[in-house]
């Protein structure tokens, strides 16, 4: 079974934004010794708990540091940006890591609306314009605009010999149907959505079109997942999510992923069962984990599953991930 991680390098509280990229990198090289197929790092924007704003970045850093693992943004938000420097960038990465980058492509704001406002003086215009940057951005990447084309005369250099793979990225049936229209990949956030995964992911597999490299639809499935050596420890590590969770809706969360012990102090004061409300959330011990991630994988009919986990401390995170490891990667 094809497992991957995303991460989205997390700032727990009491550590600094250093810590967690020095983690972040950790992380990578772990699962690469383990087994997983692929890390990503998201892209966020004056969040206090996540520390990476410039994927780019942190892959040219965590590319050089790995050797086999592919690597990639999940994703790169791309009602910011220009398709032609996306397109160098990471082509540049294809050409330092040849076939192991990926380009994952979002269109979320990534951060509050004043971050929006500072990246760029229209973000819903370049959300409007989404479906033709993403033409653009696979034309740049495949190099084939048309002669009559005024790009025609210009490539995103340097070419590399194994071309980055676009995913795109989303939770809604109209990322999927431009996934499917644009003959890419697609990875569907199920740990952020609400909406009805299995039916968005066939219609994305009805819809597809072969355009380029791309033969037949590819799904990554994206889950929240913590695993621990009990169901009662992978519990109670997941109170920091949960409590985190309901801080940053409620526009609080300024001080990073909580401790166990903070939010145990805050559901005790409250007088609330934190798991009434786990949603998406797998949790538990490894046989537990291992069983729900098989049946959403087959419900889904994803081709891999994607995980992320968001706990306080560093070596909780890397002991889910070789947890999991253990039971689905052979």
């Amino acid at each position: 079974m094809k497992i991957s991680i995303l991460d989205q390098a997390p700032i727990s509280s009491g550590y600094s934004p250093k810590e967690a990229l020095e983690a972040s990198v950790q992380l990578a090289q772990s699962a690469e010794e383990l087994g997983f197929t692929r890390y990503w790092i998201a892209e966020h924007h004056h969040l206090s708990a996540f520390a990476s704003s410039a994927p780019e970045i942190m892959l040219s850093y965590i590319g050089a540091k790995t050797k086999r693992i592919r690597i990639g943004a999940g994703a790169i938000l791309l009602p910011y940006y220009k398709p032609y420097k996306i397109a160098e960038l990471f082509n540049m990465l294809a050409t330092l890591f040849p076939g192991r980058v990926d380009l994952g492509i979002g269109r979320a704001p990534g951060g509050s609306a004043e971050a929006s406002m500072a990246l760029s003086d229209n973000f819903l215009e370049g959300v409007r314009r989404m479906p033709e940057k993403v033409i653009e951005l696979l034309q740049f990447l495949n190099n084939d605009f048309t002669e009559d084309h005024m790009f025609a005369k210009i490539s995103a250099s340097p070419l590399p010999e194994i071309r980055p793979e676009p995913w795109l990225l989303g939770t809604s049936i109209k990322s999927a149907l431009m996934a499917a229209e644009s003959g890419t990949a697609y990875a569907f956030g199920q740990f952020m959505s609400e909406k009805d995964g299995e039916n968005i992911i066939k219609q994305y597999k009805k819809s597809f079109i072969a355009r380029g490299a791309l033969q037949k639809p590819k799904v990554i499935l994206t889950v929240s997942a913590i695993c621990a050596e009990t169901t009662q420890k992978a519990e109670e590590l997941a109170l920091s999510s949960m409590l985190w969770k309901i801080k940053a809706e409620n526009n609080e969360g300024n001080e990073g992923i909580p401790s166990i012990e903070e939010a145990k102090n805050y559901f005790r004061k409250l007088d609330v069962e934190p798991f009434d409300n786990r949603n998406r959330d797998i949790i538990g011990n490894p046989t537990e984990v291992a069983e729900q991630l098989m049946d959403m994988k087959n419900r889904y009919q994803a081709d891999e599953i994607m995980i992320v986990t968001l706990v306080h401390q560093y070596e909780d995170r890397l002991r889910s991930y070789e947890l999991i490891s253990k039971d689905l990667i052979k």
